[in-house]
């Protein structure tokens, strides 16, 4: 019998699968608030500053593993796009509508990673139905890959919930632009956070109900088919 060494075959725990989020998502935005609120630093330069890590991850991704870190990659164009936006300023009401420039960014990004067939928001949902179980990243890799029969009401479902999420951005960032030239201004400074969180909880919603609830289902049947035909280990006589 061959000895497992190292890290081989080990069960993948949570942070595993919640890995590339914490790469990607968390170490840049909490660098910016961090950087921000604790330093002290301007908004500009703590921008700057947390666009180190993304922008290190994606041309890494591209040097050395040939592909495109679409998390990393986003991140780092929302922060460009708001270091451009920076500039303006002088407005008060260009000032609120320049804030919907970062969830177009987002929005955008979220519907062109569905057209090229990589749904960018599967990497925030996946640790969730997975839960670091083996058996379940094994059915994942089988539905997501084609390998299995309900592959492609499971792809379908997989773009489904990255098409709600972009959309539902989308509808945000436009709200946030007619609110900031028809809304009294000291309105939409608070209002705007109320559209982000209608938005993201419509999401939520409408995601969970269109596509997170039936891949969930849809990976029990393979992870439990997956079981089943897993070979029964012989009995030493």
């Amino acid at each position: 019998m061959t000895k497992k060494t190292g890290n081989q075959g080990r069960k993948p725990s949570v942070l595993d699968n919640f890995k590339p989020l914490l790469i990607d998502v968390a170490v840049p935005l909490g660098s910016y608030y961090l950087l921000k609120d604790a330093f002290g630093m301007s908004t500009f330069a703590a921008l700057a500053w947390s666009s180190v890590v993304p922008a290190v991850r994606t041309v890494w991704s591209l040097v050395k593993e040939r592909r495109t870190n679409g998390l990393a990659g986003l991140i780092l164009v929302v922060n460009v796009v708001s270091l451009l936006l920076g500039f303006l300023s002088g407005d008060p009401r260009l000032m609120l509508a320049k804030d919907s420039g970062v969830s177009s960014t987002v929005a955008i990004g979220i519907l062109v990673s569905v057209r090229l067939g990589k749904p960018m928001m599967t990497a925030g949902m996946k640790p969730f139905l997975v839960k670091g179980d083996a058996d379940k990243e094994a059915a994942w890799q089988r539905l997501a890959s084609g390998a299995a029969a309900g592959s492609a009401a499971f792809r379908s479902k997989e773009r489904a919930f990255s098409v709600v999420w972009g959309l539902a951005l989308l509808a945000e960032c436009v709200a946030r632009v007619v609110g900031a030239y028809t809304v009294p201004v000291d309105t939409m400074v608070w209002l705007g956070t109320v559209f982000l969180i209608a938005a993201m909880a419509l999401a939520f919603v409408v995601s969970g109900g269109l596509a997170v609830e039936p891949m969930e289902r849809m990976l029990a049947a393979e992870t439990e088919a997956g079981r089943t035909q897993r070979p029964t280990p012989a009995v030493a006589a």
